[in-house]
């Protein structure tokens, strides 16, 4: 252990504060590690920088952000973890659950604020949302939670569908707790539920050369960060093997894809943001309760719908927040 992380183990919590207000005073430095690429998370930034400029902060200006990105190689993760913390980063900004949980195994002492994740208390972050202690805090993208409502509105969409493919990345943490929820949901709609699995760009061409093989008729696509930064892959490939399929994040729909339900990244972006600059400011990561990205947001491509020959019923084309034509 570096003798900076001994001294700061010794004091406690408390040393926070007093290594943010010594940092202030020169290069103030936050590491941003995340599991995807900067192309899938270009919108999360934006809200990150706007969350940080409400606090007083700019990059490139009193601030240093020393970027880390795996770009689906979670492997890789550990490593990077491992260099910000020798760097002696103020904060580490995790994006994505493998980002953050990686975090915090390399650290007990730097400040840990994650975003983009899911089941923060499933997955072993923080044992409490309001009262989160310890080095870690963020923001909880509910995404599990949403999975439910995905299936019902591609069913909704897609009503002659009698086969549901889910597409996932079993390297991510949560691919499996997804997968269970996805069981349920499905079930409940009296859908047949196909699990394909993708870790690389290769895997995710194969999965869906066997949509096709296997006629499937509509496809759920995980929340993963892996597959979030493959967006322009994944919704051409749904497009030209003519596969209906919801996202979750608005990306997607941008893309060409079918439709997208899901949190609102730029906002979940900007609360990360915002406790990073608090934490900055002294305040204690343990102390910040884990707040909600309560944002949803539904986006519906008209264009693919049509190329697809597929007539969205009104009533989903009325709640929908964002219609592409």
């Amino acid at each position: 252990m570096r003798r900076r992380e001994i001294i700061a183990g010794l004091c406690g919590v408390a040393a926070w504060p007093v290594v943010a207000r010594a940092q202030q005073q020169s290069d103030l430095r936050v590491g941003m590690l995340g599991g995807g690429a900067p192309e899938g998370a270009d919108r999360y930034l934006s809200g990150f920088a706007q969350g940080l400029a409400e606090t007083g902060f700019v990059e490139g200006k009193n601030i240093v952000i020393e970027y880390r990105w795996a770009r689906g190689e979670y492997e890789l993760l550990g490593k990077m973890a491992e260099d910000l913390v020798s760097r002696h980063v103020a904060v580490i900004a995790a994006n994505g659950t493998n980002a953050a949980l990686t975090a915090k195994a390399a650290t007990t002492t730097i400040p840990i604020v994650f975003g983009n994740g899911g089941d923060p208390i499933a997955s072993g972050l923080v044992e409490n949302l309001n009262h989160p202690g310890g080095n870690v805090t963020g923001v909880n993208a509910l995404a599990p939670a949403l999975i439910a409502k995905r299936l019902e509105l591609l069913h909704e969409a897609v009503p002659q569908a009698r086969a549901i493919a889910t597409l996932v990345n079993p390297r991510a943490r949560n691919a499996q707790p997804n997968i269970e929820e996805s069981k349920r949901a499905a079930a409940a709609l009296g859908e047949q539920l196909i699990i394909l699995n993708a870790s690389t760009d290769q895997e995710i061409d194969a999965a869906f050369a066997e949509l096709s093989r296997r006629r499937i008729g509509a496809l759920l696509v995980g929340t993963d960060i892996f597959l979030n930064s493959r967006s322009d892959l994944i919704a051409a490939l749904a497009g030209s093997r003519g596969v209906p399929a919801i996202y979750g994040f608005r990306r997607f729909a941008l893309a060409g894809g079918l439709m997208s339900y899901g949190t609102n990244e730029a906002e979940g972006g900007r609360i990360a943001g915002l406790y990073t600059g608090r934490i900055l400011k002294g305040e204690k990561p343990g102390d910040l309760p884990v707040q909600l990205s309560t944002k949803i947001e539904l986006v519906i491509n008209l264009k693919t719908a049509k190329a697809l020959g597929l007539e969205i019923p009104a009533q989903l084309l009325a709640r929908a927040d964002e219609v592409i034509e």
